[in-house]
């Protein structure tokens, strides 16, 4: 996805929706087939998030994570990045977190962090996920976009789909 993304959803892949919804917000949808506890509790269990935070494709693995889910919580992922000498750290801290539909975290690795909020909707068994990542500035989602760095979604949630069968 590039920063040409426009105001209507602008991918769907593998059933993840990705619309840049404003100047400064990047709002992806997904259903997934199990109920919300199972789902939340893959967003907050470091041994679940490790196995399928990094999407396989970008060549980089979690080889690290720390996760204090609760409102002032704090959580760190630490990446082994292909031809860097030193891993890379993904931090940031929980603003809100409402067991099990709702979290709200800052990403402050750099300046232009967003802030990411996901909440979870149980129907029939299935957990209906948006998560909006709103960024400080219109500059700073569209280095995002042009980065490539928001285009692990769809694949990351694939992997969160065999961790929720597997825990079924």
């Amino acid at each position: 996805m590039d920063a040409n993304v426009a105001n209507s959803p602008a991918e769907i892949k593998d059933g993840t929706t990705t619309a840049r919804t404003s100047d400064r917000e990047l709002v992806i949808t997904r259903t997934f087939n199990g109920p919300v506890h199972l789902v939340f509790k893959a967003w907050t269990t470091p041994e679940l998030l490790m196995r399928w935070w990094a999407p396989a494709s970008f060549g980089i693995k979690l080889v690290g994570c720390e996760v204090d889910a609760r409102t002032g919580g704090r959580y760190r992922f630490l990446f082994e990045v292909p031809g860097q000498p030193e891993p890379f750290a993904f931090f940031g801290r929980y603003l809100e977190v409402t067991p099990p539909r709702r979290l709200v975290w800052t990403n402050e690795e750099g300046d232009d962090g967003s802030v990411t909020t996901v909440t979870l909707e149980e129907k029939d068994g299935k957990t209906h996920l948006v998560l909006h990542d709103l960024y400080p500035s219109k500059d700073a989602l569209d280095a995002a976009l042009a980065s490539e760095s928001t285009g692990g979604y769809p694949e990351q949630f694939v992997q969160l789909d065999v961790v929720l069968a597997d825990a079924e």
